[in-house]
């Protein structure tokens, strides 16, 4: 089959014109009537009915129009791939990464991609989840990073890292002394909580509603370090992952396990479903699994006190 004759007849049907068909392909009108009696013939069917300036499609029309579609969209894929062949010698990838994710996993990820790939200029996109979820879904990013649970019907997903939030505070505060909390006890705390576009934030604030209270907010950001150093400075309390917990100092901060509810960071790596993914992001996403493993088990609950790094 003349894959071009098939292009022509779709862009016709798309059009319903002959003529407008012709304007958007930058071809003569008789050229794209040519061309589709051309079709026909080698169909051995009719696929237009032809009434003066305009036309209907047959029933083996609407077959060649619906099927073609497919066809020219698979040809558009395969001639992507081909092209996407070298691209890894010069190609560009956009990741949308946290701040948190970002400085507690991806360094030794990103490190490795450029000794790898050292031609793919890399572009890093530091925002939340749920704006890395909007940028991919509209294109404007390859890949990236969310908190699970996500939009299985739009995205493919891969996790790689699990942990619940603990309660952070001074190391001094009376919170040192406890071994675990519920979102009820910190009723009349005031919280230095993530901006709107962290998925945790909703679901601290969830949390707040449904054990009966609203969350006094005391201040905003988008840098864990920097809620951290809030923390330190009594300006509230935080609610962060364990694992960046734990990077924190334990002369100078206590960190306790919210038990009720707990509340999950498991992440994952996304990217668009059915769409094409290059060999660039491809190979970021497989580097992602070779170097962070395909995902973290949740563990126990832990104390406020420093975990021993895994031997």
């Amino acid at each position: 089959m003349d894959v071009r004759a098939l292009r022509y007849f779709v862009e016709v049907v798309r059009q319903s014109s002959f003529t407008k068909a012709a304007q958007v392909l930058f071809v003569t009108q008789p050229t794209i009537s040519k061309m589709v009696r051309q079709l026909e013939t080698e169909l051995g069917t009719p696929l237009l009915i032809r009434q003066g300036r305009s036309f209907r499609l047959t029933d083996a029309g609407r077959v060649a129009f619906e099927r073609g579609q497919d066809v020219l969209a698979a040809q558009a894929r395969l001639q992507a791939e081909l092209a996407d062949l070298g691209a890894l010698a010069r190609g560009r990838l956009a990741i949308g990464l946290s701040p948190m994710v970002g400085s507690t996993f991806f360094a030794p990820v990103l490190r490795a991609y450029r000794m790898r790939h050292p031609q793919v200029e890399l572009k890093i996109v530091e925002d939340g989840a749920l704006a890395i979820e909007t940028e991919i879904a509209h294109g404007r990013l390859d890949v990236g990073v969310t908190v699970l649970p996500t939009d299985q019907a739009q995205f493919e997903t891969q996790p790689f890292a699990y942990s619940e939030l603990c309660l952070l505070a001074p190391r001094d505060s009376p919170w040192s002394s406890w071994e675990r909390v519920t979102m009820g006890d910190l009723a009349y705390e005031s919280f230095i909580l993530y901006n709107d576009d962290f998925v945790l934030s909703g679901r601290i604030l969830e949390a707040g509603r449904r054990a009966g209270f609203t969350p006094a907010i005391a201040s905003r950001s988008n840098q864990w370090d920097f809620i951290a150093a809030l923390v330190g400075a009594r300006l509230g309390v935080a609610l962060l992952p364990r694992i960046v917990c734990e990077k924190l100092n334990p002369v100078q901060f206590c960190w306790v396990p919210l038990v009720e509810p707990l509340i999950p960071w498991h992440l994952a790596l996304i990217w668009n479903k059915g769409g094409y993914l290059s060999h660039a992001g491809r190979a970021f996403v497989a580097l992602t699994e070779e170097t962070l493993g395909p995902g973290y088990a949740p563990r126990e609950p832990a104390s406020g006190r420093p975990v021993p790094p895994a031997p």
